[in-house]
């Protein structure tokens, strides 16, 4: 009987040990298992626990520095429940945001919020025929993502002191807002500008994931011969000066967007 009781209190003792281990859990201890998962992200100079630690250096693949990441992760992930708190800081990018993961795979975020210096930004150009400048700021207060794909969304975005660089230079287009929403997997966004800029915008933009479509009705607010100039690279102007633009794109081809994505979700 001593035995058996000297034997429980040796496993309850070491219980103890492993639960205390689990709560402090060093972060550096976790990284060499972490780190081939984070597909040639290098976390560098790690502080802090598992629970609540950060990365003084986040580093690119090439080595390049991107900036700090803190985080704290709940201790309910012990029980199966995933969640955490992440701020990203960096020279050109900060974001925040409370991340839940769901036991069916998806990952529920809430009060997302990014700032972002699109200069030097691998940004693609895209419609706008030339790398974007400025500042990004988005902030979401929820999202609900299956794959990394907005599932459900409620965001708002501004584009302050919008630019596109272009051969002659930067050319200025004012301040522009987007509202975007997401049901289905199918985001609807509005563009609009702030009412003063040189350029006026009114336009909807439709995406999935089989596709994209753009329509949205530009216009100079003053004879700026660049602006023109970079407007009717964009399309023919109207009588009343405006420039029409519409664009699709990915695998929708010519069905709109939300009978693509109607297609994806029959079983």
């Amino acid at each position: 009987m001593k035995l058996l009781r000297n034997g429980l209190i040796g496993l309850a003792i070491l219980g103890l040990l492993m639960a205390a281990l689990l709560w402090f859990l060093p972060a550096r201890w976790v990284l060499p298992w972490l780190q081939p998962h984070l597909h040639g992200v290098r976390l560098q100079q790690v502080h802090g626990s598992v629970w609540d630690g950060e990365a003084a250096t986040v580093a690119s693949p090439q080595g390049q520095p991107w900036g700090r990441l803190q985080w704290q992760l709940s201790r309910r992930l012990l029980l199966g429940q995933a969640r955490a708190q992440l701020q990203f800081e960096g020279p050109q990018l900060t974001l925040s945001a409370a991340i839940r993961r769901l036991p069916d795979g998806r990952v529920e975020l809430h009060d997302l919020r990014l700032h972002a210096d699109l200069v030097g930004l691998d940004v693609p150009k895209g419609a706008l025929l030339g790398p974007p400048g400025g500042t990004l700021q988005v902030r979401a207060a929820q999202a609900l993502l299956q794959g990394g794909w907005p599932l459900q969304l409620q965001a708002q975005a501004h584009w302050q002191h919008a630019t596109v660089h272009l051969r002659g230079g930067a050319l200025a287009l004012g301040d522009l807002q987007v509202q975007a929403q997401a049901q289905g997997g199918v985001i609807q966004a509005q563009l609009h500008d702030d009412g003063h800029g040189p350029l006026q915008v009114d336009g909807r933009l439709q995406l999935s994931p089989l596709g994209w479509r753009l329509d949205a009705t530009l216009r100079a607010r003053q004879t700026d011969p660049p602006l023109l100039r970079w407007l009717a690279r964009l399309g023919p102007r109207s009588s009343d000066g405006s420039v029409h633009v519409q664009r699709r794109g990915g695998l929708a081809g010519q069905a709109s967007v939300t009978s693509s994505t109607r297609e994806i979700q029959r079983p």
